[in-house]
């Protein structure tokens, strides 16, 4: 990657270091996410820490598109692996465990289902969502145990830096939790991929990008960016309802982005731009919906304006 004054592409020619250039570096072609349900709960939902859980969250744990939690990992990875290729013929697999908190669970259970996902044909990589607070020491052996036969990343929604935004979202531990488990994983060897939500109740671009700038000093391998999505049935639909929030607009959304990658680090992997939500349980924004028209203008917006991953990085 380039790391002088002059612009910094991936090499697909982003202005950034896109998932797509990472994964078909690293693996030699494409590669594809399967996201699975394992059938978890989490401690913000079940009473552990509240019944409420993350104000943004749907009623499926953010797994929207992922199997059926019904089915067994193997039947849901069939079926879904089986959908995608009748699109796409030829490529390779990243099991993603996406619904709810994907560490909440006893050792045994995790490690029973990480390797019925890791051991079907074509998977290259396994990718696991959850919280920081669900890290204990035993369920790190088992990721670290597991990252040794196949590359293993952790997802963890932090979401903002901001404690005052994180306890007005219900999200359940402070930035210290945050940064102890990713010390932990990190000790391990084991890439983290943080989530991170622009639009949230209360917060101006500058909230946002300050989110930005901490992650720029912080050991992190990915970032996943994603707008905030008012989704039917969630505790969110009642603060939009009642005034209290403001949607962002599309232009606004697509500044402070570009702003943001340009904070990063150039190894930093942009896992994601901008997020999905089923149309049926949208409520606003409800451009986002135009996804490839949101991500093209973000192109535009770098091009435009001389920003690229890296440009306004001053701390790593």
């Amino acid at each position: 990657m380039k790391r002088s004054g002059e612009e910094m592409t991936g090499s697909d020619g982003k202005a950034y270091r896109s998932l797509n250039s990472f994964l078909r570096e690293k693996f030699g072609g494409k590669v594809y996410k399967i996201s699975l349900d394992g059938g978890f709960s989490c401690p913000n939902r079940d009473g552990t820490l509240s019944k409420t859980g993350c104000l943004f969250c749907s009623e499926r744990g953010s797994g929207d598109f992922a199997g059926d939690r019904d089915f067994s990992i193997g039947r849901q990875f069939d079926d879904i692996k089986g959908m995608m290729e009748k699109k796409w013929k030829d490529g390779k697999y990243i099991a993603y465990f996406q619904a709810y908190t994907n560490t909440y669970g006893e050792p045994g259970e995790l490690r029973r289902k990480y390797r019925e996902a890791v051991g079907k044909e074509g998977v290259v990589a396994l990718s696991i969502a959850t919280r920081p607070d669900c890290l204990g020491k035993d369920v790190l052996d088992v990721i670290e145990e597991l990252s040794g036969e196949v590359y293993t990343f952790v997802e963890l929604g932090l979401q903002t830096a901001s404690d005052v935004t994180a306890a007005r979202i219900n999200r359940g531990y402070t930035l210290e939790v945050f940064e102890r488990a990713l010390c932990d994983l990190r000790s391990r060897g084991i890439d983290v991929v943080v989530h991170v939500i622009f639009g949230l109740p209360g917060e101006t671009e500058d909230d946002m990008l300050k989110t930005a700038e901490y992650l720029s000093g912080k050991d992190i391998q990915g970032v996943k960016f994603h707008l905030l999505h008012v989704m039917k049935n969630t505790p969110m639909e009642k603060i939009l309802e009642n005034g209290s929030l403001r949607l962002m607009e599309m232009d606004e959304y697509v500044e402070t982005v570009c702003k943001a990658v340009s904070m990063l680090p150039p190894d930093v992997v942009i896992h994601r731009l901008t997020g999905d939500a089923p149309r049926e349980l949208l409520l606003g924004p409800m451009w986002s919906l135009r996804k490839w028209e949101v991500l093209n203008a973000i192109d535009r917006y770098f091009r435009e304006n001389g920003l690229y991953q890296g440009k306004n990085c001053v701390i790593r």
